[in-house]
């Protein structure tokens, strides 16, 4: 099939959904053209490890400033901000231009969007496109968009549960026209897929009761690279050591780490001082670089790879109190066979089983004992990073997602389907 595949930032290793599906339809025989946005020179730069995977890629500049003014815009309308960030009209254009004016021989089977940042581009279309030949000769493409989350559910999370007033006061400012947003783009696009039963659940929820046809929402789970992620055998793990990852300006994380230093280390550091902890993650916001002040923490910064630090570790920890589909480090951390700890909301979205291959603690006093049940003993540090390994190989695993995308592709391929815009 030929896929247009849309998503407003640079697919990475980082971003792992867009970046291994388009890895994956490649692989499979799939012809991508990707459309794409940057923020900087590293993002620019980084687009070069797609074009083994990509027949052609469009990639435009999303400066600072036009951010802003999106945002700026949006604020006095019904537009949630989240839908409107990413917004640039350059690849707007070339989205109009490869739909509506693509010669017989070069049109798309199919046009992948990813997140609510990118649905705008899809709405923008649809409208531009309802009178167009194409579209009355029934040659427009299906629509698949990948929310990946529901950015409403994560926002109703934060706005109660965020330790940082001004997350609390954006996330609760946006979080009403956000949901009546999400809920009427169920039923602008073909299917909307979600990366978990929380998200899918989430949507069902915002579906306005006046459509003409029920919206298709499919979960779609996030894979795992289980040839990069693996354990390794040659590498030593570091007594009493524990890794806390992720992008490390992003609320969510921030939140995160502080829960952990501040409610749980303690705990865990009265039975056993002798516990280090690695922050590992890009963009360490302030509140997490002051904690380096405690020689028994250390906080990283970017790193190339989180790998050789979810290999030495004794344990990974995800502490995670609010967010949205599935937490990719939880996964990342057991496809590599280290034990992990985490919070009931940091599983919430993936099927792992409790005391089988994975530790949960609801509260901080659970979670240090079972983070200290782990660093005692070893046996059984063991019996949960295999059980979590090979959890992962039967459930998340890459190439059977591509598969199930390419199954989804083929059937909207062969439906009537009519947006709702209005």
């Amino acid at each position: 099939m030929k896929i247009l595949f849309l998503v407003p930032y640079v697919p990475t290793l980082i971003r792992v959904r867009p970046y291994n599906l388009i890895r994956t339809l490649a692989s499979r025989g799939h012809h991508i053209t990707l459309l794409t946005l940057w923020t900087d020179e590293a993002e620019r730069a980084a687009i070069r490890d797609l074009e083994p995977y990509c027949q052609k890629i469009y990639a435009y500049p999303l400066p600072n400033w036009r951010s802003l003014y999106n945002c700026g815009r949006a604020l006095p309308t019904s537009t949630p901000l989240q839908a409107v960030y990413c917004w640039q009209p350059e690849l707007a254009a070339t989205l109009r231009d490869l739909i509506l004016e693509s010669a017989p021989d070069d049109r798309f089977d199919v046009i992948h969007i990813e997140h609510l940042r990118g649905a705008k581009f899809g709405v923008e279309l649809l409208s531009e496109g309802q009178k167009h030949p194409q579209t009355q000769e029934n040659l427009w493409p299906p629509i698949v968009w990948d929310s990946v989350d529901s950015i409403s559910h994560l926002f109703r999370q934060a706005s109660s549960s965020s330790k940082m007033g001004f997350s609390r006061l954006i996330t609760g400012f946006d979080l009403p026209r956000t949901e009546k947003y999400e809920g009427w783009l169920t039923g602008q696009f073909n299917e909307v897929l979600v990366t978990s039963h929380v998200d899918k659940e989430a949507f069902q929820s915002l579906i306005p009761s006046d459509g003409n046809q029920e919206p298709v929402i499919t979960v779609l789970p996030n894979g795992v690279d289980l040839g990069y992620f693996k354990p390794d055998e040659t590498v030593s793990r570091e007594a009493a050591t524990l890794v806390v990852s992720g992008k490390m300006s992003y609320h969510a994380n921030i939140n995160m780490v502080l829960y952990l230093v501040n409610e749980i280390m303690p705990l865990i550091w009265e039975r056993r001082p002798d516990v280090k902890l690695w922050i590992v993650g890009k963009d360490p916001s302030n509140e997490i670089l002051a904690l380096a002040k405690n020689p028994a923490i250390s906080v990283t910064g970017f790193v190339e790879s989180v790998l050789p630090y979810l290999h030495k570790a004794s344990i990974a920890v995800s502490p995670i109190l609010y967010g949205a589909g599935i937490q990719n480090k939880v996964l990342e951390a057991m496809a590599c066979g280290t034990p992990v700890v985490a919070t009931p909301q940091a599983i919430s979205a993936i099927t792992a089983k409790p005391d089988e291959n994975i530790l949960v603690g609801e509260t901080p006093e659970a979670f240090a004992q079972a983070t200290l049940e782990l660093l005692d003993n070893e046996i059984f540090r063991s019996k949960i990073g295999n059980a979590g390994r090979l959890f992962v190989e039967q459930n998340h695993d890459w190439n059977k997602i591509g598969e199930d995308l390419e199954n989804i592709y083929t059937k909207v391929k062969q439906q009537k389907f009519q947006p709702q815009l209005s």
